[in-house]
């Protein structure tokens, strides 16, 4: 059964619900505008999939995100640099905070989750403390006004003109990041290693796979999508605020898990977790266009968690007893 399979009744069934309630909803225009907030979170989905597929969890991804976008304003702006040198140095601090989570994990033997929610901790407070150290304030701003802005805006933040209608570049790259995570979990050897680590690492091990290298790549991955998203917010944005991201990480979690991922690793997909963020990038939209208050957003997000996660138990017992 295709792990993918829920999440893509589930999208049809909240795209039809709004669709024929608003004509807003379903014009061209405001498939632009929902497609918009789920493309960043559907970058971050995917490799927090791939994350929780390999059996773990990163629960610093989304201050990961403020961290990185604070590192490209810090050095742009404060000490004056090109915006892509702040760009690959955003990219080598994400890497290093990933590799350092993937490395702890695998040989402190702790859960994931204490190590991320440590970092994150961590990060949370770097990020207001060097921002108020830097700029005596907790917003980094002037960021369109460095040299190299305008290629990283084209690559970053540019909008594609389709029939008349704007789109986000940003869609773009949530399409190509979700078809390369696809192909690399379902047509190469390292899709494998991350299955076989997420089902029983042990077993795993036993049976040659690099269970812990495997891990530490799928960390430094989930940085790396960070540093992606993080990079498009300040770029589009131009300016950073200290508390950016804080909170993301569950959202993350939430649209892996309503896309069939399973809490306990070893199933999942890239396109399920894709199509999670579909349905968070449709609600949230969807809500306001029908003048609903906009505290119904996060009931609505809890009841779809809930009930993926009870279809995903089901599944699961189904392809156990299908293997029997």
């Amino acid at each position: 059964m295709k792990p993918e399979l829920g999440a893509l009744i589930g999208a049809v069934a909240v795209f039809t619900f709004f669709a024929v309630q608003s004509e807003v909803f379903r014009s061209a225009r405001g498939v632009a505008n929902w497609l918009d907030p789920a493309s960043t979170l559907g970058i971050m989905a995917v490799a927090v999939a791939l994350l929780m597929i390999g059996g773990h969890f990163d629960l610093s991804a989304g201050v990961m995100v403020g961290t990185t976008a604070l590192t490209v304003g810090i050095v742009a702006v404060e000490f004056r640099q090109n915006l892509w040198v702040a760009i690959a140095v955003a990219l080598v601090v994400a890497l290093a905070i990933g590799f350092s989570n993937g490395w702890l994990v695998t040989r402190t033997g702790l859960p994931s989750f204490i190590i991320t929610l440590g970092t994150f901790l961590m990060l949370q407070g770097l990020n207001l403390g060097l921002t108020k150290l830097f700029t005596s304030t907790v917003t980094v701003g002037g960021i369109d006004d460095v040299p190299g802005y305008a290629a990283a805006e084209w690559v970053f933040a540019s909008r594609l003109s389709v029939a008349g209608t704007e789109f986000r570049v940003a869609i773009l790259w949530w399409v190509l990041f979700t078809a390369l995570a696809t192909w690399v979990l379902l047509r190469t050897r390292f899709g494998n290693w991350v299955f076989a680590t997420g089902g029983d690492e042990v077993a795993a091990r036993n049976v040659g796979v690099p269970a812990r290298r495997t891990t530490i790549t799928l960390f430094m991955t989930t940085a790396a999508a960070a540093w992606f998203v993080g990079v498009t917010l300040a770029v589009r944005l131009t300016s950073v605020q200290a508390n950016t991201g804080i909170g993301q990480e569950l959202i993350f979690i939430v649209a892996a898990v309503i896309g069939g991922c399973l809490l306990t690793g070893g199933f999942g997909s890239a396109i399920g977790a894709s199509l999670g963020a579909l349905i968070f990038g449709m609600t949230q939209l969807g809500i306001p266009y029908l003048r609903w208050d906009a505290d119904w957003f996060y009931f609505f997000l809890g009841a779809m968690l809930l009930l993926a996660v009870l279809t995903n138990r089901l599944v699961r017992r189904y392809a156990e007893a299908a293997h029997r």
